[in-house]
């Protein structure tokens, strides 16, 4: 029977024995893959062609790019209009579930099931509906009014793009405020009735101060995810990203340069090292804001 000294001695070594496996994944799938993308970036290489170090010839033909331009562009647009609706619409809709009303639990069932649902089945059922012969075409016109273009405009198409986005993650980001919202004291809304203080009042008073933390948690995924959107863009509008690809994003521009056997690998890399660098600074914003708020 080993002794207690022996044992000690295996102790050191043995939560690595635990955490192989998953640094292995963590290596495999995600450092490796990283590092090797900004070792590309600095090279012309091609899908079946091997290229040269080029230093920064790629970023240099990024900043002359008009697609990359209109790539960010649309990117940080999709960011300033989706990231305010994916922090306030899901507080409200879990303030209004978290009641317990019968029948409450078929509609948080309810509005979570776009979450669960494809993302590319969303997409097209969307689709369907905003087609020209779609569902809200043929409500509009029985009402009288004409036909709106929302899959040929350009604009039309980046703002339904982001309607689906919202109406997907309502019901992720309403779970994560119903976890925060449970945990605020009833005693503080008690307090606050007591002096005279109204549903509305409450709300800012108690409930935004307590669950602040939940909502720059919202902020920092839902910028991630809008930024790097890619699915409800190309679905609604195709795979060239609209007219003139005017609807392109960043994530989108990086499938069309990389693929295909005359890839751009090397100039696709570049732009994603961009988009993580974008992305990077744009979490370390909301946290910087956050802090600034507090002191």
């Amino acid at each position: 029977m080993p002794s207690v000294r022996g044992l000690r001695r295996q102790l050191p070594t043995s939560p690595w024995l635990f955490l192989a496996p998953g640094l292995l994944v963590i290596t495999a799938f995600s450092l490796y893959p990283f590092v090797n993308t900004l070792a590309q970036s600095f090279t012309n290489d091609h899908t079946l062609v091997t290229g040269q170090f080029v230093g920064l010839a790629n970023y240099d033909q990024l900043l002359h790019d008009p697609q990359f331009w209109t790539g960010l562009r649309n990117s940080s647009l999709y960011v300033v209009c989706v990231v305010p609706f994916t922090v306030v619409l899901p507080l409200l809709l879990a303030m209004l579930v978290q009641r317990q009303i019968p029948g409450i639990g078929f509609f948080r069932a309810a509005f979570y099931t776009p979450v669960v649902a494809s993302v590319v089945v969303v997409g097209l059922i969307w689709v369907w509906m905003l087609d020209d012969r779609g569902l809200i075409n043929g409500i509009l016109q029985a009402l009288g009014a004409g036909k709106v273009n929302f899959l040929s405009d350009p604009w039309l198409i980046l703002f339904s793009a982001m309607t689906v986005t919202v109406w997907k993650g309502l019901g992720y980001y309403m779970i994560i405020y119903m976890a925060a919202l449970a945990n605020i004291p009833i005693e503080l809304h008690e307090a606050a009735e007591v002096d005279g203080a109204g549903a509305v009042r409450r709300f800012f008073s108690v409930t935004v101060p307590a669950v602040r933390p939940t909502m720059v948690l919202v902020a920092a995924l839902s910028a991630v995810f809008a930024f790097k959107v890619f699915s409800e863009v190309y679905l609604m509008a195709g795979p060239n990203g609209g007219p003139a690809g005017e609807d392109t994003t960043l994530v989108m521009l990086i499938t069309q340069v990389g693929q295909g056997l005359t890839g751009q690998v090397g100039y696709a890399s570049a732009i994603s090292v961009v988009l993580f660098v974008v992305t990077l600074g744009l979490m370390l914003l909301v946290l910087r804001t956050d802090r600034r708020e507090e002191s």
